[in-house]
């Protein structure tokens, strides 16, 4: 094993926040990594990483050798891909992290098409509503709903997410349908709860705001379960329409307060600031805007 090897090594252990999470991502032995990050330091003859028993952390001269590091490997990978036939099949593999809903829902369907017009390529995703650590678990991408906090990843827009406050049909007819925001407080709800925010933020047509204190019958963490409790006539739910879409447009579900706007916000592909993205994955984020755009496919079927 090179330098180069080596160096790929130490980004690695950085990275993945230690030794063992780096030798699982690598897919070798602990020993191994650890061996080729003491022949690193001595080929160097300076310590990079300080080593404890319950983490890793760099010492002044590995944190500049890491960033210089970054900056070699990248330059490398990017003189492969521009000597590169541009023509060659993608292959590889990428780690994509997805919120559940939305990748079994309409992801399932863009990956099944990406990957049969690249047969040599693999994607592992992780389907979790939980927000994970991109660089410490591996994940080369991500794909987020909302907004993004984490000044350490790159982002691009894929597409747009709104969001309705809609419920059954019947529900309408034995509690009546509301015609003003207040009105919402004599109403059963059905909250999602992530965030720890139990409100919602109204804006009228003349941009005027409004503020529900939201006191829910029912609460859960993903919207599917409280798309069907509402169909099921259990109250109104605040549904992004990529969940509600279908429903909406059977009539399992009506929206109400039309003329009042929930807050839109966006989907993301994110991925570590850090990180060469490689032409895969530039690929496959290409892929994704384009499928999905700027008016995605759930909402033009609102719309007919």
């Amino acid at each position: 094993m090179g330098q180069l090897e080596d160096i790929n090594v130490f980004i690695r252990v950085v990275e993945a926040g230690g030794i063992t999470r780096a030798a699982e991502q690598m897919g070798a032995a602990k020993s191994a990594i650890s061996r080729r990050l003491l022949d690193l330091e001595t080929r160097l003859g300076v310590r990079l990483i300080n080593r404890t028993t319950r983490k890793s952390s760099l010492t002044e001269a590995g944190q500049a050798y890491y960033e210089r590091a970054i900056k070699i490997r990248d330059d490398v990978i990017e003189l492969n891909t521009l000597t590169s036939d541009s023509n060659i099949a993608l292959s590889g593999s990428i780690n994509l992290a997805a919120p559940l809903s939305f990748g079994l829902y309409h992801l399932s369907k863009a990956i099944d098409i990406f990957i049969k017009q690249n047969h040599e390529l693999s994607i592992n995703v992780n389907f979790s509503d939980r927000r994970i650590d991109l660089i410490e678990e591996g994940v080369d991408l991500a794909f987020r709903i909302g907004n993004l906090q984490d000044s350490n990843l790159m982002a691009r827009k894929i597409s747009p997410i709104k969001l309705n406050l809609c419920a059954s049909p019947e529900y309408l007819k034995q509690f009546g349908t509301p015609k003003k925001p207040d009105d919402l407080k004599n109403h059963r709800l059905l909250h999602y709860n992530v965030s720890g925010k139990s409100q919602w933020k109204l804006t009228d047509k003349k941009g005027k705001l409004y503020i529900v204190n939201v006191s829910a019958g029912i609460i859960a963490n993903n919207g599917d379960f409280l798309k069907d409790m509402a169909i099921a006539g259990h109250g109104i739910v605040a549904s992004p329409t990529f969940i509600s879409w279908k429903a909406l447009a059977t009539g399992d579900l009506v929206t109400v307060l039309s003329d009042f706007n929930l807050p839109s916000t966006n989907a993301y592909a994110v991925y570590p600031h850090t990180r060469y993205l490689s032409q895969r994955t530039r690929v496959f984020i290409d892929f994704l805007s384009e499928y999905f755009g700027d008016n995605p496919y759930w909402d033009q079927s609102i719309g007919r």
